[in-house]
This record gives C-alpha cells, sequence and structure tokens, in this order.
C-alpha cells in the first residue's frame, strides 16, 4: 500500500496526521547500515564500472568498510567537527568513506570529481578541511593548489591498481590494515554538524549548505513517500557522488528502507544506460531531465524492464512531452519531485497518486511548504509567487555556513525563501515558473523560462532547450531561446520561424522566442542544471 494513498483525500489525511519524531541522538552509521547489517546477506549495493567489473556488497559488508574506514580516519587524528573533503567517483569506496566519517563525527564534505583547482582551493580553505580523500582522476587538480592548503594533513588516494601518486597515501591499502569493529565510533547528537554541501553556483561564489545528523535520518522519508521503494528492493538513481541529489538516492534515503542501491561508474550515454536498465531490472528508477530527455529519443520499443515500477525525476522540472513520450513507451509515468541542496524533498508527485504532466506535485508531509508574496502571506490558486517553507522544519540546513548575511537573506519572517517561484491550482498542486532571477519580463508580462522550454521540446527537431531574457530597447526584455538540435536536423532562418510559429501553436503567444541562437550544447553546472545565468551574460545588448 503506498504510504499517502493514491487520492487527495487521502494523501490530506496522511499528511495531517504526519508527525516529525526526531531522535535525540542519531548515526547513521550505528543506526542504519548496522541495523541493516543485523539482516543476513541484505543487499545494499550493486556496483558495475565501464567495463564490465562487477560487486556486489550486503549491508554486512558495507558495515565493515565504514568501521576500518571510522578507524582509518580516526588514526589519522581526525577529531570530531573536523571537515573532510570526499572527492571519489561512484564507487562503494564513497559510501564506505561517506558513514565512516559520521561515525566518529567528523564533518563531510562531499565534493564532485570534476571540481577545477579553484574549486578545490575554495572548498578547502572555507571549510578549512584537514584531509582530503579523492580519486586517481583527482590529483592533478588538487596538487595545482596543494601549497595554498596549508590546513590539510592527509591527502588519500583512491587508485584501484598500482600505487598512490607522490604525496598521496593509498586508500585501499589503509583501509585494508584497519579493523572492522565498532570502537572507532563516536556518539553523536541528532543536532551536531555532519554534512557540508557547496552549491552548484549558478550565480556566484558556491554557498556551503551545513546539514546536521538529523537531515541524513529525515532522508528515510524522500524515499518512503516519493521513491516508493521498500526493503529488499533494488533502487538506481544516476546521480553524481558530489551534490545532494545522491544523498537523497544513492545513500540516506534507500538505505534508510533497507532497499538495495546502484552505482554504475561510467560516462552517460543513452543507449548504454537503457541497455543497463533492462539488465539490473531495478523496481525504482530516478534519473534527472537531461538524461530522460535523451532517453525519449532513443528507441523505447524493445526496452523491457519486467520490475520497473517506479520512474523518477529531480533536479529541474522535466517537460510535459518528455513525461508522455515515456508513459506512452514503458506505461510508467515519470514523477517529478522538488527538493534543494538546503533541504530534503519538498513537493512531489507520489507513489499511487494522479500524475499531472508538468506539475511539482504536492507538499511534503510535514515540510510547511506554501506559495507566498512579498509581506509573507499565502498566496491563492492560480497567482505566482515564492516557493516558501515555514519555520525549520527537520531536514532543512542549519546555514549557509560561515556566511550570515545569505543565510539571513533566505528568510521571510517565519519562511525559508527557496529562491524559486510556482503557483499553486485550486486542489493544491505546485506549478514551477523558474528560479526568482530567471524569471522573463517582458512589456509587463511576466514569462516563465521553463513553458517556453516545454513548448519547444515537444518539436521533433529540439534536443535541449533553454530560455532567457535579452535585453530590448522597447519591451524591456524579450524571450530568447537557445536550441540544440536533434541529429539530423540543420540550424537555418526558416527552422527558427517554424520553432517560433510551434511555440505560438502550444502556448500564450506573448511568450514565444523572439530570438533563437542555435547551439551545439548548453552550459550545465556540475549537477546538470543549465546554467542560465551563464547565458544571460553572453548576450550582446540590442542597440
Amino acid at each position: 500500500m503506498d504510504p499517502l494513498g493514491s487520492t487527495l483525500d487521502e494523501y490530506r489525511r496522511a499528511s495531517e496526521a504526519f508527525r516529525w519524531q526526531m531522535p535525540g541522538t542519531f548515526n547513521f552509521g550505528r543506526d542504519v547500515v548496522d541495523h541493516w547489517a543485523e539482516v543476513p546477506d541484505r543487499p545494499a549495493l550493486f556496483w558495475r564500472d565501464a567495463g564490465g567489473s562487477e560487486r556486489r556488497l550486503t549491508f554486512a559488508d558495507v558495515s565493515g568498510a565504514a568501521r576500518r574506514a571510522a578507524h582509518l580516519f580516526r588514526a589519522l587524528g581526525v577529531e570530531a567537527g573536523q571537515p573532510v573533503i570526499v572527492m571519489l567517483p561512484r564507487v562503494p569506496e564513497w559510501q564506505a568513506v561517506i558513514v565512516g566519517l559520521l561515525e566518529i563525527g567528523a564533518l563531510v564534505v562531499p565534493s564532485s570529481t570534476q571540481l577545477r583547482p579553484k574549486d578545490v582551493l575554495y572548498r578547502a580553505s572555507h571549510s578549512g578541511a584537514v584531509a582530503i580523500v579523492a580519486s586517481q582522476e583527482c590529483v592533478e587538480a588538487v596538487d595545482a593548489v596543494r601549497d595554498e592548503l596549508p590546513a590539510v594533513r592527509h591527502f588519500l588516494e583512491f587508485r584501484a591498481n598500482g600505487p598512490a601518486s607522490a604525496g598521496w597515501e593509498n586508500l585501499l591499502d589503509l583501509l585494508a590494515r584497519q579493523p572492522d569493529d565498532a570502537s572507532a565510533g563516536r556518539p553523536t547528537l541528532a543536532s551536531d554538524p555532519a554534512l557540508v554541501y557547496y552549491t552548484s553556483g549558478t550565480t556566484g561564489p558556491p554557498k556551503a549548505v551545513l546539514h546536521d545528523h538529523g537531515y541524513t535520518w529525515t532522508q528515510r522519508y524522500t524515499s518512503r513517500f516519493w521513491h516508493g521503494v521498500r526493503a529488499g528492493e533494488r533502487l538506481w538513481t544516476t546521480s553524481d557522488t558530489g551534490w545532494a541529489k545522491a544523498a537523497y538516492g544513492v545513500i540516506f534515503g534507500p538505505w534508510s528502507e533497507g532497499a538495495e542501491v546502484v552505482l554504475y561508474h561510467g560516462r552517460f550515454e543513452p543507449k548504454a544506460e537503457l541497455a543497463f536498465l533492462a539488465e539490473i531490472d531495478p523496481h525504482v528508477f530516478c534519473a534527472p531531465p537531461t538524461e530522460f530527455r535523451l532517453l525519449v529519443k532513443e528507441d523505447l520499443s524493445r526496452l523491457a524492464v519486467p520490475r520497473l515500477r517506479e520512474c523518477l525525476s529531480a533536479g529541474e522540472p522535466l517537460n510535459p512531452e518528455v513525461i508522455r513520450a515515456w508513459h506512452q513507451a514503458t506505461g510508467i509515468a515519470i514523477r517529478d519531485g522538488y527538493g534543494q541542496t538546503e533541504t530534503i524533498l519538498l513537493v512531489a508527485n507520489y507513489p499511487g497518486q494522479e500524475v499531472r504532466p508538468g506539475s511539482m506535485g504536492l507538499p511534503m508531509p510535514g515540510s510547511g511548504v506554501e506559495v507566498i508574496d512579498e509581506r509573507g502571506q499565502v498566496m491563492p490558486p492560480g497567482e505566482v509567487g515564492d516557493i516558501a517553507v515555514h519555520g525549520r522544519p527537520p531536514g532543512l540546513s542549519r546555514e549557509y555556513w560561515k556566511d550570515p548575511a545569505a543565510t539571513a537573506r533566505t528568510r521571510r519572517g517565519d519562511w525559508y525563501l527557496t529562491g524559486d517561484r510556482a503557483w499553486r491550482d485550486a486542489d493544491g498542486y505546485f506549478w514551477f515558473v523558474g528560479r526568482d532571477d530567471d524569471v522573463i519580463i517582458s512589456a509587463g508580462y511576466r514569462i516563465g523560462p521553463f513553458e517556453v522550454e516545454s513548448a519547444l521540446i515537444e518539436h521533433p527537431a529540439v534536443l535541449e532547450s533553454a530560455a532567457v531574457a535579452a535585453p530590448d530597447p522597447d519591451r524591456g526584455s524579450i524571450v530568447k531561446a537557445f536550441v540544440v538540435l536533434r541529429e539530423g536536423f540543420t540550424a537555418s532562418d526558416a527552422l527558427a520561424r517554424e520553432l517560433q510559429d510551434h511555440v505560438k501553436r502550444v502556448t500564450a503567444p506573448y511568450k514565444y522566442p523572439r530570438a533563437i541562437e542555435f547551439a551545439k550544447d548548453l552550459p550545465k553546472t556540475v549537477s546538470g542544471k543549465i546554467r542560465r545565468v551563464e547565458l544571460r551574460n553572453g548576450i550582446t545588448p540590442a542597440k
């Protein structure tokens, strides 16, 4: 039975009855991983790399690996509250190191393996990290700024074969020498600092989002209410390890529910991803919109995934046309979910309930999410406002670490502002408009980029698109679209006019892009979100 029911009335009753029951003390390693390790042979992790190598780990395996990691970092002198940067790809050692550091009360800083030297320097300097754990491909970026990192005492390299690089210690060798008993662990309060995620930085330097151990506890509801995964089932979330979506769907959420997670260590390629999906046959599949947009362009007629029950998308809204195309091919409706690095899941389409293509869904129980105006008043249905969270519910970040001014800017009275805008329909469903700084104001009209992009992607020539505001002397701004074409289509003035006419037909005519620029690709953050700010900044003002 779905926890939130299959009808609006059932959802409302379940949501009203929900109460947070946060424990006073909590440690993910001790209270989740070690708990499931008591169940003989319960699967925890299926790992595969691009070359075909694979590993299967039980919760007992993960528990032992995490305890060895805890002993290692205690032996290196890492104290409770001290930051450690973890730059590991999708390998089992990533989870082991994360859980082991949490067990000793260290402050974990998960980071992407795609970081450049300046990114490493910023994170290490800002956090005061005492150690960096990095994979082989990250060593060069770290070494480029190593002389500027006096606080970092230990550099541990994950290298599957061969000795570590000069000046680095071999992580695997060190782990192999450690015991797997629980004596290294320290008791942790749910309120103790646990994780720092650096935001994608779409509008400036990344901000450090500080979460406590209670955050790792609350992610169980992301999996219970949204993923819909059950104990003993398999979930594949394709997220990179360096951003918070991995916390949602690769470690804290599904493992809290006793589910097995999948890690694929390889580059995204649509045909390969579909083949792997069919081979591993998960019960739940979660991918970002950028992947789904490319997957539906493939031939899905032969895709066979018998156990697949739930398909999910998050990171930015998924276009209705993509949802319809996937449903037509698989019989499964992709369910959008909305959350942030600063939060757990906030709004979603839940298992068993009606999916309204293009809608963000309904608020997460206990989240207190509303659409508010500039005075902090809840907006009536149909009116656009700011998405906001009331109070300080569990799962909301403690602060922007070391930046009280940025933390203060997120508050409007008792509300936390997400920075996104939306409206709600008469049934309470949220409909995304855009980031507050992405909304286009043209001749007095407020135009959300998502609706323009969704209209464009319905055209058979369009692979991806992004809509931004371009300066205009008469209208203030106009809608400009950057369009990536599918293979077989050629950019031309005639095609640009055809796309403009198409948008006029499928949405309000005033929203059509008055300027179209064809591009080979779109700039994206590490987490896959389109960097509209970069596109805006590259526009030459009209004269």
